[in-house]
Parts: structure tokens; sequence; C-alpha cells
């Protein structure tokens, strides 16, 4: 058994906590919300079984990660800062990059900005997409009776207010919902915590908050995740949806820029991202974003927080894949 550290970091002018096993080749995995770097937890020992020193951080404004008072410090390019970092605090000229969520996102972007400090990517559930022609509070929509859920999220302190009230059914009802366990995307009746949310209503009205956990998700792994939020709150992820708006404007600098290191795209088959009108079309454009896209999976029955759900297949593609580098 190769043993596990954790220490605290600072990087970038903040602190960062980082979970890190086995000795190799660096490998950063990038949660996404509401997660924290727990939710590599299968992943650590694969990757440092297979010969790579694997790294976790909470992203800043994450579990035991420092969390900056000013909103307009979450960009993309701040975390992408932290992560340059921790690199050269693990003595690393560049290191393999993956994502999961807001953590995919992120892995895209550095890899586009940075091949020379992250010379693979991969990515879980989140495609690379080219800029928006708007800014996502523009694009994304919003009525009288109700709004896309960034939205909502860009209210300070409301959604705060909602998922602090009962950490424990927040994540048991956000896990479940955006889960494979939940039922096909395609399905009307399945329910979405990523989607549009009722005017004069919150986010989890709509959700049920099931009494009995997926077989992936443990009591003890749930209340890993709940102990971390009522220690940090939502405030830290929720910043990050806040700065969609910065986020895009910054792209512009990137307008055109391709990702040009060797890539691994997979995504559950009931992930919600897939219901979005669209989505179908964006994934098979990745090689014009993406030409050293190797392959593209889709993991049956699993949902967004894939490599919680399905970690034996996550564990198998990602090491198949850093292994034929």
């Amino acid at each position: 058994m190769i043993d596990q550290q954790t220490r605290d970091v600072t990087v970038n002018g903040i602190t960062l906590h980082v979970t890190a096993q086995g000795e190799g080749p660096l490998v950063l995995l990038c949660h996404g919300f509401p997660e924290t770097s727990y939710a590599w937890r299968h992943q650590l020992p694969a990757l440092a079984q297979a010969g790579f020193r694997a790294v976790a951080p909470d992203l800043r404004g994450y579990g035991a990660s420092e969390s900056p008072a000013d909103v307009a410090a979450f960009t993309t390019l701040d975390v992408i800062g932290d992560l340059i970092a921790l690199l050269d605090s693990e003595g690393a000229d560049n290191a393999v990059i993956v994502g999961g969520d807001w953590g995919a996102n992120i892995a895209w972007q550095a890899a586009q900005l940075r091949p020379d400090r992250f010379r693979v990517v991969a990515a879980l559930g989140v495609p690379m997409m080219g800029r928006a022609p708007m800014p996502p509070s523009r694009l994304f929509p919003k009525t009288e009776s109700a709004a896309f859920y960034t939205h909502y999220f860009n209210e300070p302190g409301v959604a705060e207010q909602e998922f602090e009230r009962d950490v424990d059914a927040t994540l048991r009802a956000i896990y479940f919902a955006a889960s494979g366990d939940a039922g096909p995307r395609n399905d009307p009746t399945t329910p979405n915590p990523f989607g549009m949310v009722a005017t004069g209503r919150g986010l989890l009205d709509p959700l049920p908050v099931p009494k009995t956990l997926p077989a992936w998700l443990t009591e003890a792994d749930l209340a890993t995740f709940v102990q971390s939020y009522k220690t940090s709150g939502f405030r830290g992820g929720l910043n990050y949806y806040r700065n969609l708006d910065r986020n895009w404007a910054l792209q512009g600098a990137l307008e055109g820029k391709r990702v040009n290191v060797p890539a691994l795209y997979l995504v559950g088959e009931r992930d919600t991202g897939l219901a979005i009108p669209g989505m179908d079309q964006i994934i098979k454009a990745m090689p014009r974003l993406v030409p050293q896209l190797r392959a593209t999976q889709i993991i049956p029955g699993a949902g967004h927080w894939l490599q919680q759900e399905a970690p034996q297949a996550v564990n198998q593609a990602l090491v198949a894949f850093l292994q034929s580098l």
C-alpha cells in the first residue's frame, strides 16, 4: 500500500490544502462543484499504483484551502496560477492535468494557455468549447417565470443561504439528482440540479432528498463532504460562477488558440450536461479545437460525478491513456 499524504502549501498568495499519493510523473486532479479533493479518492491510489504522483488540491475557496474575500479572485486564470505554483512546489517542470465539472473547464484552459507546464489533459464531463458569441449572463436563458441556475448562483448570499440551511440534505439532493441513478437525461421526470430555477423558489425545491444513498457514495463519504462544506461554506465554489462573464472577457485573449497537447475526454451516459441542446454537436466538433484528442469515451449508466460513480472505468481509461503516451 502506497501511503497518502496531506499538506498545506502556499501558492500564488494563498494556501491550498493538498492530498497526494505516489511517486513518478505528476498528475494534478481538479474537482468540481460542489465537491472537494475527496472526489478523487478512487483515482489517487490507482494512479500511484500505476507509477504516477497524483496530487489533488482543494481548489481555492473549497474545503481546507483559503478562500479570498474578493469575489473577483475566483477567475479561471487565478486558479491556473495556483496550479502552476503548485507544480513549482512539487519541483515539477510539467504535469498531466485532469479535471471534472469546473475542474474540466480549468484543465482545458490550463492546457490551452500553458502547454509547456500542462503537457497532457484529461477532462471528465465538460468538453472543450469555443468562446461563446456573448457573455454567459446574456447567453443563458432568463424569463419572468424561471432562470438558468447560473443566474440564481450569481445573486450574492441567496444560494449560500439555501445550501447552508442543511448541508447534508443539500449534498444528498444535488449528488443524487446529477448522478446516473436519478435516471436517463432524455426523461423529463429525471431531476436536474443544473437547469432552470423557478422564480421565487430555490434550486433545491424540486429535487428529491434520497434517504438511501447511491451505491457509489457511502454515508462516510457523504459525511466527509458535509464536514468540508460546514467548515468552508458554499461561497467559494459559488464565486466561480460569479466570474463567468469575467472569464468570458479574459478568454478573448485566447481566441483561435487550440489545445495542442494529447487529450482524453470521458463523459457519463447520463451526465446532466448531455441534456443541454447542441451538446452532442459540441462534443463531435472537439477535434477542431483539440487536434490531439486521442479518444472520447461514454461511460454507460454513469452521471455527472463520473470519477466517483464509475471509478474502475475511469481509472482504466485514464491509466491506459497515460501509459500510452
